[in-house]
Formats: structure tokens, C-alpha cells, sequence
């Protein structure tokens, strides 16, 4: 094989799964089924970034969830509206690997997941996505009793010193994974920030990626 990483295998519940749905339900279940904790079987999304996924319409989404849901093919754990997350979990028949467990996120695990997902994916200097293995980050977090500011002023300081490293001429590598950042977390746990540092760093990170993106706007006008 050409490639020696992101395997999945889609055994015989992958081909019942494609007789059994429509096209658009078949893509939905196949990206979800690429996307999804191993060791759970679970994904967490909104209509809307699913349909930025796959370029469908949130409309289409909700309709191919729902087939979903009727074929039982998939477990759907809805959020309050179409632009919460939603837990998506693959039926048994048609999840190949030993799962750890098959219930959703609590509520309050689930939210600290997504205060971390809304940060990470605000900051400006990571890859778009936040992945399933960045959310099981996030869980572990949450059951070391790490408390959800810490993990928010970890990232807004992690990601200054990444624009300030870009501005000082370093490679524009983005940060790929919440992983990057448990060094800081470590740092801001043994240390106790001045009050206010954490609107400080919010004010820090606007005007860096400002800088950073006039800097990069003019060498692409030259």
C-alpha cells in the first residue's frame, strides 16, 4: 500500500451499510466513520461543519441524519439546535473495532469539549480542524480535574508565542493538535497568573494575528 497510516476497516458492516442507505447517507456515514474515535466509535459535529465537509446544504445533513437514525446505522446524540454539536456514535453492526465504551459524553464533559474546540479552533495559527484525537485530549483534561481556564490561557499563550516565532522569521508551520499545547498547561499549572492576564492575552493574540497577517499580505504584493 502506498500509505502506511489512517487505516479504517471497513469490513462487512461498511458493505451492508452501503446497499442499505442513499448516497448522501452513505457519504455521511463513511466521513463519519473515518472521523470517529477509534476506541469509541464516536464523533462530535455540527450540521454545519458536516456540510462544509461533505458541501452539502445543513438541510441536506439533517435529512441523511435522520436516515441515519431510521436504518439504525447510527446513534445520534442531537445538540439543543442545528449549530450545537452533536454526538454521532456508529451502531455495532457497523463499527468494526472493540470500543471502550458506547455512551455519550455527561453534559458537563461535553461542554468543557467544546468551550476547548471553540478556543483551538479560534486562535488562527492551527489546522482548521479539531479531530477526534484532539477531543479525547480534551476529555482526559477534563477528568484530570484540569480547570477549563487554565486549558483557555494555555492556548491563547501557546498560540502568542507561536505568531511571535512566525513574526521573528521561523517557519509558518501551524500547530496540528491540542497535544501541542501540554507543555503550557503544565507551565500555567505551576504558576499563578496576574489578575487580568487572561484579557491581556486575548488582546495579544487580535493584534499578533493582525501583524502577522499585514506581514504576510505584503510580501504577497511584492
Amino acid at each position: 500500500m502506498k500509505e502506511s497510516w489512517g487505516w479504517f476497516a471497513a469490513g462487512a458492516g461498511f458493505q451492508r451499510a452501503l446497499t442499505l442507505l442513499s448516497d448522501g447517507a452513505f457519504k455521511l456515514f463513511a466521513h463519519l466513520s473515518f472521523q470517529a474515535d477509534r476506541r469509541t466509535g464516536r464523533i462530535a459535529a455540527t450540521h454545519k461543519e458536516l456540510a462544509a465537509a461533505l458541501n452539502k446544504s445543513t438541510r441536506s445533513i439533517g435529512s441523511h441524519v435522520s436516515e441515519l437514525q431510521a436504518r439504525t446505522v447510527c446513534n445520534v446524540y442531537p445538540g439543543k439546535n442545528q449549530f450545537a454539536v452533536t454526538v454521532y456514535e456508529i451502531a455495532d453492526p457497523y463499527w468494526p473495532y472493540h470500543r471502550t465504551k458506547s455512551c455519550p459524553d455527561a453534559p458537563e464533559q461535553s461542554a468543557y469539549v467544546q468551550s476547548v474546540r471553540e478556543c483551538f479552533e479560534g486562535l488562527g495559527c492551527v489546522t482548521a480542524k479539531f479531530d477526534a484525537s484532539d477531543a479525547q485530549s480534551a476529555r482526559r483534561l477534563q477528568q484530570r480535574s484540569v480547570p477549563l481556564e487554565v486549558v483557555q490561557d494555555a492556548l491563547l499563550l501557546g498560540a502568542c508565542r507561536k505568531y511571535v516565532s512566525w513574526l521573528n522569521g521561523a517557519p509558518p508551520e501551524p500547530i496540528r493538535s491540542l497535544a501541542y499545547f501540554e507543555p503550557v498547561i503544565a507551565e500555567i499549572q505551576k504558576t499563578t497568573l496576574q489578575p487580568g492576564y487572561s484579557t491581556y492575552l486575548r488582546t495579544e493574540i487580535r493584534q499578533l494575528a493582525k501583524k502577522w497577517h499585514e506581514s504576510t499580505a505584503s510580501r504577497q504584493d511584492v
